[in-house]
């Protein structure tokens, strides 16, 4: 009886198990074929966005060198460096001040700091694009809306809120145990020198984290970057580049090519995290050790 009993568990467990594992492949082959049909058009030799298959029926690589090349209406490598020296800039300062701030509210206790960390909290609701009228005016009667100004304009934009966005660093400096804040300053450290050699040598995995969502915020944002480069072609991000493709009067001779460039646009982001990946992963075995 107790047999029949095992041997009914261990069937529906199999049943079970199966029953998710194919749910869980259907769900990957779903999110993973948008991003195989993107990099097949990215190689399609026909032109057009309207054609009679779903699949490439030949391929190419001038899709790529079109990108690079034809610069007379769509000036795609200086749209690249644009936002790649935006994200840079927005990135060294986004994680500077998320940083700053989670280790400030975790470890020093002040006069409105509870008030602040609720105020920050109820911001956060709030979508950022609500206020893009108000920063617009506001970059507009600073002049940094015209010529080169518009990049200092879009990394203010982009690292200036950063730090409402303390709450999962927090979290993560909360774990630390205080002893070793408290060790620190018996051997002479000043607060500076405990959060650079001592609290973020420990917190690897949310240094890593925090640069790669701080590079992809500017590096993947649309709005803002429209509303304050408006006309000035010569400032455009990436992200308003392709958009521009996929414009009536472009979309039949950059279709593909758009598909390229959503295709080039990932390797920033790739490279980052295969490169910090090693750091994030040390982090977290140095942390179990501990």
């Amino acid at each position: 009886m107790a047999g029949n009993k095992i041997h009914s568990a261990k069937k529906r467990r199999f049943i079970n198990n199966t029953i998710v594992h194919v749910i869980l492949g259907i769900l990957a082959v779903i999110w993973v074929f948008p991003i195989v049909w993107v990099i097949l058009t990215s190689f399609r030799a026909e032109k057009g966005s309207y054609v009679s298959t779903f699949f490439p029926q030949s391929f190419t690589l001038d899709n790529y060198a079109k990108l690079f090349t034809d610069t007379t209406i769509l000036n795609f490598p200086q749209m690249f460096m644009n936002t790649l020296f935006i994200a840079i800039c927005s990135c060294i300062l986004a994680t500077f001040y998320v940083l700053a701030v989670s280790y400030c509210l975790s470890r020093l206790r002040f006069k409105m700091r509870k008030p602040y960390m609720n105020m920050a909290m109820i911001l956060g609701l709030f979508p950022g694009f609500m206020s893009m009228v108000a920063v617009y005016f506001i970059l507009k009667a600073l002049g940094m809306t015209e010529g080169n100004l518009i990049k200092l304009a879009l990394i203010l934009v982009y690292s200036g809120g950063a730090a409402l966005s303390f709450q999962i660093a927090k979290g993560f400096f909360d774990t630390i145990p205080i002893a070793v804040d408290e060790a620190a300053i018996l051997d002479g450290c000043t607060r500076w020198q405990i959060f650079t050699k001592v609290t973020l040598p420990l917190s690897k995995p949310i240094v890593i984290y925090t640069v790669l969502t701080s590079f992809m915020s500017p590096w993947l944002d649309f709005i803002f970057a429209k509303v304050i480069c408006r006309a000035n072609a010569d400032q455009y991000t990436i992200a308003i580049g392709l958009w521009r493709m996929l414009e009536k009067e472009y979309i039949d001779s950059w279709y593909t090519s758009f598909a390229a460039g959503a295709v080039l646009i990932s390797v920033p982001i790739a490279a980052l995290f295969l490169y910090m990946q090693r750091y994030y992963v040390d982090g977290l075995s140095g942390a179990v050790k501990g």
